[in-house]
């Protein structure tokens, strides 16, 4: 009588003598036992890393003079900023008002990154961590603090370079961008929430992500949070290779979605700011959309690709050479435009005053247009007493918009020549994802022209948050639409 087993019993048996190589009574080669299907790599140690790398990273305070009004509650602005991404209540916000404060006293404005650029002190960092500031703190490992000078800040990158007088600091080591791989580790180091010398680590979801104009950003998971902006994105080899700057969010909190500063470019920016303080850039006078693949087939083109002429500057460069709307912009000093971003980013880094060649295609053929590069206005600084004397107050609307405007004085309706409109005092979450920024000048909301903050906050109030609202704002010297989708 044969003895029964429980099957799980046989199982298990059959299982472990798999394992022993016994199989109907052979043995199996001792290569299928010993060899695994697949090498198996560990996780990467950042210690190293951490003891290169670390000394360079520097923490950034910025003061600013107090106004005659202390800040809700008394409380810095870092705190602040903390309780509103959170949407924690402020503790005591309706009831308790601390004294106010000296109108010259100082106050806290703000924490961010850095790192050291150049033994001789000069610290790259983001152009809003230092915007506004009336004093910067550089804070070493070792604990040194050094009060810095603002060297230059360019807006439009993002990127600032200032200097503390010392010498023989750890510098970075510079990488190649180029080598840069999708899927491959990186590391930050910054002060988020103030917190300094915190690493945090991840890989790089995407390269040339298009977020700007002049920039194509490098996309990580590396978690990134307030007072990291400003802090490098280290490889593996201990380069910096990008500076952190922005993160996806709906909550104020990191979503596993962070931009960093492509280090190359954040070069040739540095370099202009150390030279004059100032970045130029050169402008065509065109405004450009993008090409689609029905109008790419339909007017013989064959492929999507290079930037639509939509409107000519009367007087500029490319009215000149006798660009027209309608062309399409395939190429620009010999290099290809693959898509509308592109040709505003050669053009820019482009010196102005310089000859150029561009290719357009018109009607069917194309032709090769001579152009001289004109310069491009700088970014005019905003009146950071203004700012303080006019604390925008958004409401509910506006707020889930992402939105604070303000009134535009008669001086710069003037000197933009328009009869009316709103200054966007700041731009975050929804608004700040439709591409609207610090500076812009909402025309019009909702197909809805506004002369002022009155009839801009009625017309968002009527509009319809279930659907996209458009946005007519105007930067610089062109207007252009937007399209916020409030978040659900």
């Amino acid at each position: 009588m044969m003895p029964k087993f429980d099957g799980n019993v046989l199982r298990s048996v059959a299982f472990a003598c798999m394992f022993a190589g016994v199989v109907g009574g052979g043995l199996l080669p001792q290569a299928a036992i010993a060899q695994p299907a697949a090498a198996v790599r560990g996780l990467p140690d950042f210690t190293d890393l951490v003891d290169q790398v670390g000394p360079s990273v520097v923490n950034i305070r910025t003061v600013e003079k107090a106004s005659s009004r202390a800040s809700a509650n008394g409380m810095d602005e870092e705190m602040l900023e903390f309780f509103r991404r959170f949407g924690v209540p402020i503790p005591n916000a309706p009831r308790q008002q601390r004294p106010q404060r000296p109108q010259d006293d100082e106050q806290p404005r703000g924490v961010g990154s850095g790192f050291i650029l150049t033994a001789d002190g000069f610290v790259m960092t983001n152009a809003h961590v230092v915007d506004g500031a009336d004093e910067v703190i550089v804070t070493l490992t070792d604990k040194r603090e050094f009060k810095a000078k603002i060297i230059g800040a360019d807006k439009r990158t993002d990127v600032a370079v200032v200097k503390i007088e010392a010498m023989g600091l750890p510098a970075v080591k510079v990488g190649d961008v180029g080598r840069l791989r999708v899927g491959e580790w990186v590391m930050a180091i910054g002060s988020p929430f103030g917190l300094e010398n915190t690493v945090t680590a991840g890989i790089v979801s995407a390269k040339q992500r298009d977020t700007g104009d002049y920039l194509p950003f490098i996309q990580t998971d590396v978690a990134i949070n307030p007072g990291n902006s400003g802090g490098p994105l280290i490889n593996m080899r201990g380069e910096v290779v990008g500076i952190n700057s922005q993160i996806y969010s709906r909550s104020g909190g990191f979503m596993g979605i962070s931009f960093a500063i492509p280090m190359d470019e954040a070069i040739r920016v540095s370099e202009q700011l150390r030279a004059s303080g100032r970045v130029t850039r050169g402008r065509i006078g065109v405004q450009i959309g993008q090409v689609t693949k029905d109008v790419a087939e339909s007017i013989g083109l064959g492929k999507a690709q290079g930037a639509l002429v939509t409107g000519v500057e009367a007087g500029s460069p490319a009215d000149k050479a006798g660009v027209e709307a309608g062309d399409i912009i395939t190429r620009f000093d010999g290099k290809s435009i693959e898509k509308v971003a592109d040709l505003p980013r050669l053009v820019g880094n482009t010196k102005p005053g310089s000859k150029s060649t561009m290719t357009v295609f018109r009607r069917g053929a194309s032709r090769d247009l001579g152009i001289t590069i004109a310069e491009i206005e700088p970014d005019k600084p905003a009146a950071k007493t203004a700012e303080r004397e006019e604390k925008p107050k958004a409401s509910a609307a506006a707020q889930q918009m992402g939105l604070a405007v303000t009134e535009l004085s008669d001086a710069q309706k003037k000197e933009l020549k328009i009869k009316g409109g709103v200054l966007v005092a700041t731009a975050t979450e929804a608004a700040a994802r439709a591409g609207l920024r610090e500076g812009d000048v909402i025309l019009a909301i909702a197909n809805t022209e506004v002369s002022g903050v009155k009839e801009f906050e009625a017309a968002l109030t009527k509009a319809d948050k279930s659907k996209a609202i458009n946005v007519l704002y105007r930067r610089g010297d062109w207007a252009q639409y937007a399209l916020i989708r409030p978040g659900r």
